[in-house]
């Protein structure tokens, strides 16, 4: 980092997390934004395996190129560019030139897009983005305002501008998400798979005892699961524990413990699954959080 650079000026300022050389990042909460989950991060040699997300991805690129894999192909995104991906979207990411790439994201939850598309749109059911990614500098310039005004302890101005950001987004490229709800036999089959492997997440069976107990093959069960989820099931199972991880350590579990309860052979394993998918590793994730808790514990008299 340059001297003097700073979160303002699109640095890591001083609660991001030193990666590889060059790299940095800080995955947090703010209390003034609730249903939020931000992350400021440069990113060199990281790429992030095919993973979804519980909510919702909207990301302003401020340096160099992002690489999105989706489904249906690539998607590219430079500085001024905007990257919103829906929940439960499975998607890989990784820098699109040798100097990487820097971005600003914000995770906002299923609860809070909605809230504000039943607010400020007319869509109808379960509102998402219709596009991938756009051209829109200054709504980039106002996601880097919301990380900037949650790092300076300013909600008003943080919720001002979360707000205005995702109304924009959802009238320019919003649109219905097709409904979650299973329609063909194959689709049935893997969503029943999905159970079972959520169920019994610290001792999964085997793709071949799992097919037989759900009354078919192997192959069939594989075709299936890739189809809805659009990962295999031993993909989906690591990002399952990466997100139950999540909320273990929110809730102020260690490492360890956490890599046991979702299913790990060890505390390295998650580290790395963990670090992979989510950006941070699980300890400066958990610190994050403690420290959100420290702050809105009220003080005793």
């Amino acid at each position: 980092m340059v001297s003097g650079e700073s979160a303002a000026d699109g640095g890591p300022g001083a609660a991001a997390v030193p990666r590889a050389r060059g790299e940095w990042a800080r995955h947090w909460r703010y209390d003034g934004l609730p249903g939020l989950d931000l992350l400021r991060a440069r990113y060199v040699r990281h790429s992030f395996p095919r993973h979804a997300h519980d909510g919702y991805v909207v990301c302003a690129v401020t340096s160099g190129i992002e690489e999105v894999g989706l489904r249906q192909g690539t998607v590219r995104a430079g500085h001024g560019g905007i990257i919103m991906i829906n929940p439960e979207v499975a998607h890989t990411a990784r820098a699109g030139a040798p100097e990487g790439w820097t971005y600003a994201t914000l995770y906002p939850s299923y609860e809070l897009v909605a809230e504000i598309a039943e607010e400020t749109t007319a869509l109808r059911g379960t509102p998402g983005f219709d596009r991938t990614t756009a051209e829109e500098p200054q709504l980039g310039r106002m996601i880097t305002e919301i990380h900037r005004a949650a790092e300076t302890g300013n909600a008003l101005a943080a919720d001002s501008l979360l707000r205005t950001v995702v109304a924009l987004l959802l009238r320019r490229y919003g649109g219905p998400l097709p409904a979650r709800t299973p329609r063909t036999a194959g689709a049935r089959t893997a969503a029943r798979a999905r159970t079972v492997l959520e169920e019994r997440m610290a001792d999964p069976p085997s793709l071949e005892r799992l097919a037989q107990e759900l009354g078919t093959s192997p192959f069939a069960l594989l075709r299936a699961f890739k189809s809805a989820y659009g990962m295999p099931p031993h993909t989906w199972l690591t990002d399952a524990r990466v997100r139950r991880a999540r909320r273990l350590l929110e809730a102020g579990r260690t490492p360890a413990d956490t890599a046991v309860a979702v299913g790990f052979t060890d505390q390295p394993h998650l580290n790395r699954h963990f670090t992979r998918i989510v950006g941070v590793p699980p300890g400066a994730y958990r610190r994050e959080r403690s420290a959100q808790r420290r702050a809105v514990r009220p003080e005793r008299l």
